[in-house]
């Protein structure tokens, strides 16, 4: 039997691959070592976090909240067990989905270890009995693990990965957490809300760098209300375990200093899982940070053989690698697939979360814009202060000369969620004006973004 395409690894990227090519008539199988379907994202990454940190949200509300209401919520207590128990369901219920949708697809789900052999043949061990699945082509959707420190060896009892700190079973005294990305700042917050004291490291001089600044100031000042600390421009260089948990050594500037908790969790980043596929041994080339070169058609150097998602260039996103996914089975196909990297949405979910589609201020005068900058702060929005979410600001960053909106940033509840509006209105090349004059629903969140138009035309209504 040959397949029409081999799909390496079952995460977003691999199973919405397998599905599209299926629909476009190729006999597809997919390959992938998990126990279960959907790779990191769904197991123990996107889906787990986001449970724990509604949960968390939860009760931080009620002990800290619910008064404001008028609602009476005294003794609110955490079982943690009960907590992970959900989050756990969660996970089940989303992977069961997906076998779901491989059997309805047709798809043929090979476990074990994929291994390229060359253009056509890829080798399957570590299942239930060793296989050579013949193919016309090979995807390769391995997706990525976590990076570490050369000084701290994850042990999942003191040195954590977010792997480990989505399953701990009571809640730590504190934790230091090293790096002020997405991942440690989730879970960060998901900790800090039960009662543990963290602390952030971040080496740059201010977290979740990728944001506008005035997105990030703010995010902090709401993160400290939270009770998380921050060492910004701070770098940890060595470990040193305790008989209470471990102590690490850090400088900021020329200043040396120590720092102690229970635990730690790294959280630095995350490296692509080209590891064990031998697919430089069939000829395929890696660059200098060991992602899979591709071409426009996401096709590597090996004829036959293609590469997504956070194995090749670009963010390490899961809808990155689904959208790339179902452009690169359409070019296998003969079809117009495409990707457009200039609208990929950035989200980083904390209470408030903070979004971000295309260049801050910042990036567009870098790249030679005039830009008209709206900012509208949710305190003037009805729907955020009935709410209790009047935190935050909207921003929309447009050409000056055009009006066309280069960007937008969100910090606000549901941000997330908001953000799609101005993913899609980038996607038409859409103004500020175009923005400004579609109706929204009053009162709504989103007419913070909406305001936030007006005011980057000059025009602004409520503020």
């Amino acid at each position: 039997m040959e397949f029409d395409l081999v799909v390496i690894g079952a995460g977003p990227g691999g199973y919405t691959a397998a599905i599209k090519a299926t629909q476009l008539g190729m006999k597809t199988a997919i390959v992938e070592k998990g126990k279960n379907l959907g790779g990191t994202c769904l197991n123990v990454s996107c889906i787990p976090s986001k449970a724990l940190l509604y949960s968390s949200e939860l009760f931080h509300e009620a002990q800290h909240g619910f008064k404001s209401h008028g609602i009476k919520a005294e003794g609110v207590t955490m079982d943690v067990a009960a907590m992970m128990k959900r989050k756990d369901g969660v996970v089940r219920k989303m992977a069961r989905g997906i076998d779901y949708l491989m059997n309805k697809n047709g798809i043929e789900h090979v476990s074990g270890f994929g291994r390229i052999v060359n253009a056509g043949e890829v080798e399957v061990t570590g299942g239930e009995a060793a296989r050579t699945l013949k193919t016309k082509r090979i995807l390769i959707a391995t997706g990525s693990s976590v990076s570490g420190l050369p000084f701290l060896e994850f042990d999942g009892e003191t040195v954590l990965s977010s792997d480990h700190a989505i399953a701990l079973g009571q809640v730590p005294e504190s934790m230091i957490v090293i790096g002020g990305g997405a991942i440690g700042l989730e879970l960060g917050s998901v900790w800090a809300r039960l009662g543990t004291k963290v602390t952030v490291v971040e080496f740059l001089p201010r977290i979740a760098a990728i944001f506008d600044e005035d997105i990030t100031h703010a995010l902090q000042k709401l993160l400290q209300k939270q009770g998380l600390k921050f060492h910004l421009g701070t770098g940890v260089e060595s470990a040193e375990k305790t008989k209470t948990g471990i102590k690490l050594k850090a400088t900021k500037g020329d200043k040396s200093m120590e720092l102690e908790a229970e635990k730690v969790l790294v959280a630095v980043g995350r490296k692509p899982n080209t590891d064990g596929l031998d697919a430089t041994e069939a000829g395929v080339e890696l660059d200098e940070r060991g992602r899979i070169r591709t071409d426009a058609e996401w096709q590597t150097n090996v004829p036959g053989i293609y590469a997504i998602g956070d194995v090749i260039a670009g963010p390490m996103l899961a809808h990155k690698a689904e959208q790339e996914a179902v452009a690169a089975v359409e070019r296998m196909a003969g079809k117009a697939g495409r990707v457009n990297y200039d609208t990929i949405p950035w989200v980083i979910y904390t209470a408030p979360e903070v979004a971000a589609v295309g260049l801050t201020e910042a990036e567009a005068k870098e790249k030679g814009h005039e830009v008209s900058v709206g900012a509208f702060p949710f305190q003037a929005n009805g729907r955020a202060v009935a709410g209790a979410h009047a935190d935050g600001l909207a921003m929309v960053i447009a050409d000056k000369a055009t009006d066309r909106v280069l960007g937008a940033q969100i910090l606000s509840a549901n941000a997330s969620e908001l953000i799609a509006e101005a993913v899609l209105l980038m996607e038409f090349d859409g103004s500020a004006e175009d923005l400004a004059r579609t109706i929204h629903a009053h009162p709504t969140m989103s007419e913070g973004l909406r305001e936030a138009a007006h005011m980057a035309m000059g025009e602004p209504l409520h503020i």
